[in-house]
C-alpha cells in the first residue's frame, strides 16, 4: 500500500528548531481509523499547521529541572480535596498514585482494577511508591503526571501541548493512513519497533522488546519525522477534551477543518460517574502494557480517554511550539 501526504504552507521552519524539538510541516492527512475501535471512526480529512514538537517525550531529568526550578508539586503529591470527590471512601483520599501491578495468572479482562494498584506516595519521584527511587531513570519518560501537570511544564518551558490532531499528524511520520507509525506490519521482519507489551496481557511479560517497564526515550527506531516513542512506552496527553467519536469527513474540500481542538468539556465527563464532574483529555500512543490480546492501540490513529486529575504509571507527555505564533510575534 502506498502511503503519501499533501503537505500545505512551509515546507522549511522559519528559524532553527528549537533545542530537542522537530519541525514538523503542515498539511491535510486522514485521521482515525475505520478499522478499530469505535472512538476511532470515522476517518476524517483534517488540515494542520506547521509546528515543532518535542523528539521525545519529557524525560525524568528534564521534568526534574521544572520542578527545582520552581518548587511545582505534582497532583499526585497532594490528598484530593473530599468536596471534590463526594461519596469517595476515605482511603482514597490521600496523596497516591496509580501504579501497574501485575497479577499472577489469568484474570477478567474487564476488570482493571486486578492490575492497578492505588498506591500511597506514588508519584513521580517514586514510581512505585515508598521504597522506590528515579535511580537509573533520568532518561525515562516522566509518569504519574496529570493533565495540569503536564501543562504546567510545558507553559515553564515555553510550549503547549499538542492537540490530538498535532499529535496524530506528527506520529504518522508522513504515511498517511499506514497502520502504525512505520508502516503496515506490527513488527516488520521480526524487529520490535516500540516498547509495548509481549505474551498474554496483565500476567505474562515476555519483554521481547527487552523492557518491562518504561524505557529510556530514543530506544527504538524513529518515525518517518525523527520523532521517538509515538507509539508504546507511555501515553502521551494532549490538549483536547474527549469525545466518543470523530466528526464526519468533510464533503468537499474547502470544508476541510483547520487546526481543530476536539471535543467540549461538558460532554467530556464519564457518564458511569455522575457525582464526579472531572474533565476527560485524550491521550494518544498507547503504552508498554498495550498487548494484542488487549488495549491494541499502539497505533496513530488509537485514542483513549483519561480524566486530567488522574496519575497513572503509563502516562507522560510531549509539547509542541506552534509556528504560526512564532510568524505572529
Amino acid at each position: 500500500m502506498s502511503h503519501t501526504v499533501r503537505r500545505a504552507g512551509l515546507s522549511e521552519p522559519v528559524a532553527d528548531p528549537p533545542s530537542e524539538m522537530v519541525f514538523i510541516a503542515g498539511g491535510t492527512f486522514r485521521m482515525g481509523s475505520d478499522r478499530h475501535y469505535p472512538e476511532e471512526r470515522p476517518v476524517h480529512r483534517v488540515t494542520v499547521d506547521s509546528f515543532f514538537i518535542d523528539a521525545a517525550p519529557v524525560t525524568n531529568i528534564q521534568f526534574r529541572a521544572f520542578v527545582e526550578a520552581t518548587g511545582y508539586v505534582t497532583v499526585a503529591e497532594v490528598a484530593p480535596d473530599p468536596k471534590d470527590y463526594p461519596g469517595a471512601r476515605p482511603e482514597m483520599l490521600k496523596a497516591a498514585s496509580l501504579v501497574f501491578s501485575p497479577p499472577d495468572g489469568w484474570v477478567d479482562l474487564r476488570d482493571w482494577s486486578r492490575w492497578w494498584e492505588f498506591r500511597s506516595r506514588a508519584s513521580w519521584r517514586r514510581q512505585y511508591g515508598l521504597g522506590s527511587s528515579l535511580r537509573g531513570l533520568d532518561d525515562h519518560p516522566v509518569v504519574h503526571v496529570a493533565y495540569t501537570d503536564a501543562e504546567a511544564y510545558a507553559r515553564w518551558a515555553g510550549k503547549e501541548l499538542p492537540t490530538e490532531a498535532e499529535w496524530e499528524f506528527a506520529a504518522r511520520g508522513g504515511l498517511d493512513g499506514a497502520e502504525f507509525a512505520w508502516g503496515d506490519e506490527l513488527n516488520p521482519d521480526g524487529r520490535q519497533m516500540a516498547n509495548t507489551w509481549q505474551g498474554e496481557f496483565p500476567f505474562q511479560n515476555l519483554a521481547l522488546d527487552g523492557f518491562e517497564r518504561t524505557s529510556p526515550v530514543k530506544s527504538f527506531p524513529a518515525n518517518g519525522y525523527g520523532l521517538y516513542d509515538m507509539i508504546g512506552n507511555v501515553w502521551e496527553w494532549t490538549a483536547d477534551f474527549w469525545s466518543t467519536h470523530h466528526p464526519e469527513d468533510a464533503g468537499k474540500a474547502c470544508c476541510i477543518p483547520q487546526n481543530p481542538r476536539g471535543g467540549n468539556e461538558e460532554a467530556s465527563f464519564d457518564p458511569a460517574l455522575p457525582t464526579i464532574r472531572i474533565p476527560r483529555k485524550v491521550v494518544k500512543g498507547g503504552s508498554h502494557l498495550c498487548a494484542p490480546n488487549y488495549c491494541r492501540r499502539y497505533r496513530p490513529a488509537a485514542r483513549h480517554a483519561q480524566p486530567i486529575d488522574s496519575a497513572m504509571s503509563h502516562v507522560g507527555f510531549r509539547c509542541v511550539r506552534r509556528e504560526r505564533h512564532r510568524e505572529e510575534s
